[in-house]
């Protein structure tokens, strides 16, 4: 790896003007940022960003898809932008995909950045190298997904941007092994969790708001969701961005990524696991243990929240301190939903863009 990868994006002086031209042109259209002495006046540490129009994604094109043997897994990703322009993870949740960032990968390769974007296992063209290996989805698994991804691709260091199980993986990377993470844009937040914090009852319409993770605690569950997982998927969808008004084909483009052979297991451990209904793999039992502590995450870090976001999340008022170095958090209204991303493009990409010169 060159140099020049590794270093900022604010650090070269071409490459710094190109950067300036590349925000200014994003931050105009579709939202523009209150100014921090607003954001000041409010909550500390808070920016809100004013939407104009949410994205779909349903025009992007991703570009060619390539697959890499990395740890565990064949991954398959899309790599854009400039090879040695400064590396940006984008990491998709569940039940989406990479597609959620088909509108925010061409913003951050036009500002320069390298963009590598994962089907995380159990996704699209990923598949297990091993027959006999475990289809597990603890959260610590994936975060060592994605770390041998970046050894594997050559890559020391990057920014790492997600939501849904890819902000817990960008979480869980930021918090263990703070050196491969440049910075972090993190939707909803802090979301590091434990088979033992999980096991303490939630008030009656938390606890509603999980019911699919109780759904799939069970056989019929599991059974349901390997028969109808398209359309759990998309009911999924509709609750959780409820005024997010996608098309079929933006639909059917992602769902594509769930007829993998591996979907159903990998997302019925992932959930089980998390109320201990389910073991993890050993290997991995010490790195559950130090994220059972709930560790605080000290790289620059900028957390969104859309202000119709209809799936489970925290206040941000609940994780503020989990955050030691320097951070902000943006509301994102407009009826931005889960899949911030894929909702509001712009203002995924500008945080992504500017938590680098926080």
């Amino acid at each position: 790896m060159t140099s020049k990868t590794r270093a900022t994006m604010g650090s070269h002086p071409d490459r710094r003007n190109f950067l300036e031209i590349a925000v200014a042109s994003i931050a105009a259209s579709p939202f523009v940022l209150a100014s921090r002495a607003e954001a000041q006046a409010g909550q500390a540490g808070t920016v809100q960003a004013v939407a104009a129009r949410p994205g779909s994604g349903s025009g992007a094109s991703l570009g060619p898809l390539r697959q890499i043997d990395a740890g565990a897994l064949n991954v398959g990703y899309v790599d854009s932008g400039p090879t040695d322009g400064p590396a940006v993870i984008l990491l998709h949740g569940w039940p989406y995909d990479i597609h959620a960032f088909a509108e925010v990968i061409p913003l951050l390769a036009s500002a320069g950045c390298r963009v590598i974007v994962p089907h995380l296992r159990g996704y699209g063209t990923t598949r297990f190298l091993s027959t006999e290996a475990v289809r597990n989805g603890q959260q610590a698994v994936v975060a060592v997904d994605i770390i041998a991804l970046m050894d594997a691709l050559g890559i020391e260091t990057a920014i790492l941007a997600g939501f849904d199980w890819g902000a817990r993986t960008a979480n869980v990377i930021a918090a263990l092994w703070p050196e491969r993470c440049k910075a972090m844009v993190s939707v909803s937040g802090y979301l590091i969790g434990s088979q033992a914090a999980n096991r303490a009852p939630l008030p009656p319409a938390a606890e509603l708001q999980w019911w699919y993770q109780f759904y799939f605690a069970t056989e019929r569950g599991r059974l349901g969701y390997e028969a109808n997982r398209n359309d759990f998927a998309k009911l999924i969808w509709k609750i959780a961005s409820p005024k997010w008004s996608f098309d079929d084909a933006t639909f059917e483009r992602s769902a594509q990524a769930f007829a993998n052979p591996d979907h159903v297991a990998i997302v019925i451990h992932n959930y089980r696991w998390r109320l201990g209904l389910a073991t993890g793999e050993p290997v991995y039992d010490a790195l559950e243990a130090r994220l059972a502590a709930a560790p605080a995450i000290s790289v620059p870090t900028i957390t969104l929240e859309g202000d119709a976001n209809g799936a489970p999340h925290p206040d941000p008022t609940a994780y503020r301190n989990k955050f030691t170095g320097r951070y902000e958090h943006r509301l994102i209204p407009g009826g931005i939903g889960h899949n911030l991303p894929q909702e509001a493009p712009r203002a995924f990409a500008l945080a992504v863009i500017d938590v680098d010169r926080l």
